[in-house]
């Protein structure tokens, strides 16, 4: 549904759903872990990061507190400091595609660095909604469906809405799927919903 809905539909049905008390209370979840996925047209990312600063603005005037996190921007502060992020920018060039992989899924693998550095951010900031983005810079050093998964304990309390470049689907006979930018089918995720399906 959200893919065929235009930037301006996709902008109106995002503020209504985030600035309702329904969503906000964690209703309508069936103790479902508060977590959503909201798809977008892979081509549009760079005005998607437009259109969600714009929607960080219009929800803070309605009195909605976002924390916004970059799980690029949180990569490049972990291998940062770790004193590491000039050797890997040297390296890049001539090193090959799965080592470099393996290097950096080991710096900046999900459960021992990733979450930890999320769980202070939530701790550290006033929020009543947690906006996740950067899922396409940081693929396939790190997976959405992992982040998601291992991210269930920490950030249980505020709905939390990944920005994901690609399609969401759902059924009760397939289970979920996340298809980054549309391409890649494998990455399984059945808990979260679809921004885009829930009503107000």
């Amino acid at each position: 549904m959200s893919l065929q809905l235009s930037r301006k539909e996709r902008a109106e049905h995002l503020y209504r759903v985030i600035t309702s008390e329904r969503f906000l209370t964690k209703q309508g979840l069936g103790n479902e872990v508060p977590f959503f996925i909201c798809p977008f047209p892979a081509d549009e990312g760079l005005t998607m990061i437009e259109d969600r600063l714009d929607l960080i603005e219009r929800i803070g005037h309605a009195g909605v507190k976002t924390l916004d996190l970059s799980l690029y921007d949180i990569s490049l502060g972990l291998l940062e400091e770790r004193g590491i992020l000039d050797q890997v920018l040297e390296l890049e060039p001539d090193m090959d595609k799965s080592e470099l992989r393996e290097l950096l899924q080991g710096v900046l693998d999900v459960k021992e660095h990733l979450i930890p550095r999320i769980g202070e951010a939530i701790e550290s900031r006033a929020h009543d909604v947690i906006f996740l983005s950067g899922v396409g810079e940081v693929y396939p050093y790190i997976r959405s469906h992992n982040v998601l998964n291992n991210l269930q304990s920490t950030a249980k309390d505020k709905p939390t809405v990944l920005f994901f470049p690609g399609k969401y689907t759902h059924s009760t006979a397939t289970g979920g799927s996340l298809d980054l930018f549309g391409l890649l089918h494998d990455d399984k995720y059945y808990r979260a919903f679809n921004i885009f399906n829930y009503e107000v």
